[in-house]
């Protein structure tokens, strides 16, 4: 027999109830019972001594019905009984109790969107546990809670039992799990200086659109609904509406349970821009000077507290330079509501004298303890400054080995010291992932790797990638050492193994070697690495049909190379996030020992920046590179560059010194190239959830150059530098199975012999 615990897990049924004495529940008054004994009777598990302290009631004494009544109440309150009955006889009272049975198992019936396991977990009832109908309500209360997380408002779930013998109960949770909860319109109240579409674009739930099925933002969770009000206010303040406030949401649940409306009743406020914007010092002996020159804030701009951020970050980085402590930046914002404009002042104060008593670290079960200690530049006894603690949790966040990390401070054994408290949850570092990816030119790929990114606890990354594409098999093995010796040296070892038939060409190559290096910062975005390779590279199967050029380069060489590479990169400082800048300048020397001699030099500078529109991304980098060969040592093909992805619109191998007297015509790289790079991304008005952007990209180039020139047939090969160039549109999709990309382009300067690529597809995804 099955017995339901109420509808929509709220009561009780009959089954539960207790019966008490009419003579009890309507006593007299004046009536009064004398008991010299107490029998208790259906009592198995509970020791009688224990029902008769919640009776409490005493032998030999007058006992009226009201008290008698309140020891019915104790019992019934005591969750021990399932049904209590007292029952006077003369001189004896009877206690007549029903115990709560036993659980001999719980199971789920009903469930498909969370398994059996993922359930079990939620609820507190126990098998071989003492039956509780609250907890019993309270399991599926929270079980429907778990349901309305996913986005199904309108599951059900109800508590049934099955009597079993030996007092014993089978525990059912009956689920109907219903639809899912969608979010069929977000709308607002009081905007007028943005338009709905723009402001929805903004928050991180989504309405219900054509990709509902993959996307599950369109599903309504209550606790987005604060971070969806914070991104609102973000977004107007860095517009410039520095009174900007949301009253109220107000979600509206359709009848069904099936949909739900979201209203958004803002107040926007008047919009600001920057009257004046001055620095000063208050601190004898500091010039504001200085300082000044770090300010970003532009009289005539509009408020953007972002701006102010920044200012101040980059005043304190020039404050820390100096060496000078307890200097505090304060923002002085006077509002001037009639001419809608404000008066900003960055005010160099001195700050109070407190240092760093100590760092508190907790929380870290695998993660050594100076793993996380090294991202702080703070030690004890330092001078506490707030900036740089805000900076050191973000780089303990940023290391991706923490599911949460919190750092806070506070005070310490006196007025003059603070503790700083580090509170981290450990989260996996382990990845086994296998991936698949797909190029016009590569064809279908498929690749594995396995990757620890904090081995042993140490910070330390090792890695094993292999992946295979159309005729293409390649295999490494990293190891990183971030903080090498205890310092900021970051040491890695590298060796792989790869192989290429017929990319584009009529010749095969295999490369093998070691790569061991060593990265340092000289700078504050800058950083130096110095490397060693040293690597067996083959050119095989030359066709007979290609260049003679190439049959005379057919075979193996050892190459041993010291180099070195330069980067600058201000990501590394994040004092400018709306524009970023990136440059890199490489050698190879070969030589040291080994059949290459050569020297082979590159260099990269790019930017990135969304200062023209938040939603717009430019990126613009400029690219080169030459290879010389010394002691009669003529660099071939696999020293030399080739086309890759440097110049889009055309084929990999598409362009460069080509020998046309050779029947396959292969190109034949070249010992310089440049190339220019300029692409934009940017919302091509379909919803934000469909995760669709558009792009425009521009790429113009070169590769050239031979030291043997004499082709086929004796005829010198043109090399030449002719410029390449090309024009495209690009799609940006983000989809559930991966990113991808699709790039139409047109050549607009090209010769003859090369080879154009109009359409390109790229994807990658990990599962």
């Amino acid at each position: 027999m099955t017995q339901k615990l109420g509808r929509g897990s709220v009561a009780l049924i009959a089954a539960l109830t207790m019966s008490v004495p009419a003579s009890l529940m309507v006593p007299h008054a004046a009536s009064a019972y004398v008991f010299n004994d107490v029998r208790i009777e259906g009592s198995q598990r509970v020791e009688a001594a224990t029902v008769l302290s919640y009776a409490n009631i005493a032998r030999g004494q007058d006992v009226s019905a009201g008290e008698l009544n309140d020891a019915l109440q104790r019992l019934q309150g005591s969750g021990l009984f399932e049904t209590v009955e007292i029952v006077p006889q003369g001189g004896t009272l009877i206690i007549k109790v029903s115990e709560y049975p036993t659980i001999n198992q719980i199971s789920f019936e009903g469930n498909r969107r969370i398994k059996d396991d993922q359930l079990a977990e939620i609820v507190q009832s126990q098998s071989r546990r003492v039956y509780q109908p609250s907890q019993a309500i309270e399991d599926a209360n929270n079980i429907a809670q778990a349901y309305a997380s996913e986005g199904r408002l309108a599951a059900r779930v109800d508590p049934k039992i099955i009597r079993r013998s030996d007092n014993r109960v089978d525990l059912v949770f009956e689920v109907r799990e219903g639809d899912l909860t969608e979010i069929e319109r977000i709308s607002f109240t009081g905007n007028r200086a943005f338009s709905d579409s723009r402001l929805r674009n903004v928050l991180q739930t989504k309405q219900a659109g054509i990709l509902r099925t993959f996307i599950r933002r369109d599903t309504f969770a209550a606790e987005r609904i604060p971070l969806d009000e914070q991104l609102l206010t973000d977004f107007y303040r860095s517009q410039g509406y520095a009174d900007f406030k949301v009253q109220g949401v107000a979600p509206e649940l359709a009848r069904e349970r099936d949909a739900l409306y979201i209203t958004f009743n803002i107040q926007e406020g008047p919009r600001y821009k920057f009257r004046s914007v001055d620095t000063i010092s208050e601190i004898p002996g500091v010039d504001a000077a200085d300082f000044a020159a770090q300010n970003r804030v532009k009289r005539g701009s509009f408020y953007n507290p972002s701006d102010i951020d920044i200012t101040i970050r980059r005043m304190e980085t020039v404050a820390i330079q100096k060496g000078l402590d307890f200097v505090s930046i304060e923002p002085r914002v006077q509002r001037n509501p009639a001419t809608q404009s404000l008066d900003l002042t960055f005010a160099l104060t001195r700050g109070p004298r407190v240092f760093v008593e100590r760092i508190d670290i907790e929380g870290n079960t695998t993660t050594l303890d100076r793993v996380i200690r090294r991202q702080f530049n703070t030690v004890e006894g330092d001078p506490f400054n707030p900036r740089e603690i805000r900076n050191s949790a973000e780089r303990v966040r940023a290391l991706g080995y923490f599911a949460d990390a919190q750092v806070e401070t506070r005070q310490g054994t006196s007025d003059q010291q603070v503790i700083v408290d580090v509170n981290v949850e450990e989260q996996p570092t382990g990845s086994l992932t296998f991936g698949a990816s797909y190029g016009v030119s590569a064809g279908v790929g498929l690749n594995a790797s396995l990757t620890e990114r904090n081995f042993l606890g140490r910070g330390q990354t090792v890695g094993l990638t292999i992946s295979t594409a159309d005729g293409d098999r390649e295999g490494s093995i990293n190891f990183i050492e971030p903080y090498f010796l205890g310092r900021d040296l970051r040491f890695r070892f590298r060796t792989w193994y790869s192989e290429t038939e017929d990319l584009n060409s009529d010749y095969d190559t295999r490369s093998i070697g070691i790569s061991p290096s060593i990265e340092f910062p000289i700078s504050a975005n800058g950083r130096l690495e110095l490397r060693y390779t040293l690597k067996q590279d083959k050119l095989d199967n030359v066709d007979e049909d290609s260049s003679v050029i190439l049959q005379r380069e057919e075979g193996d060489r050892l190459s041993s190379a010291l180099g070195y590479t330069y980067t600058w990169d201000t990501r590394r400082t994040g004092l400018n996030p709306v524009t970023t800048y990136k440059f890199s300048f490489s050698q190879d020397v070969a030589g040291v020992g080994g059949d290459v001699k050569s020297v082979t030099t590159t260099a990269l500078a790019g930017l990135e920046s969304n200062a023209w529109r938040e939603d717009v991304t430019f990126r613009a980098e400029l690219e080169a590179g030459a290879v010389y060969g010394y002691s009669d040592y003529t660099p071939y093909i696999l020293d030399r560059f080739r086309a890759g992805s440097r110049i889009r619109g055309f084929e990999s191998n598409g362009i460069g010194p080509r020998d046309l007297n050779a029947v396959n015509e292969d190109a034949l790289g070249g010992n310089y190239f440049w190339a220019a790079r300029a692409e934009s991304q940017f919302p091509i008005g379909l919803p934000e959830e469909y995760g669709i952007t558009g792009g425009l990209f521009a790429d113009v180039g070169s590769i050239w150059g031979l030291d043997d020139t004499i082709g086929t047939d004796g005829i010198a090969v043109d090399d030449d530098m002719y410029v390449r160039a090309s024009v495209g549109a690009s799609i940006f999709w983000t989809t559930p199975i991966g990113p991808l990309r699709f790039n139409f382009s047109k050549a607009i300067a090209q010769e003859d012999y090369d080879e154009e690529q109009n359409f390109d597809l790229t994807i990658s995804t990990q599962f």
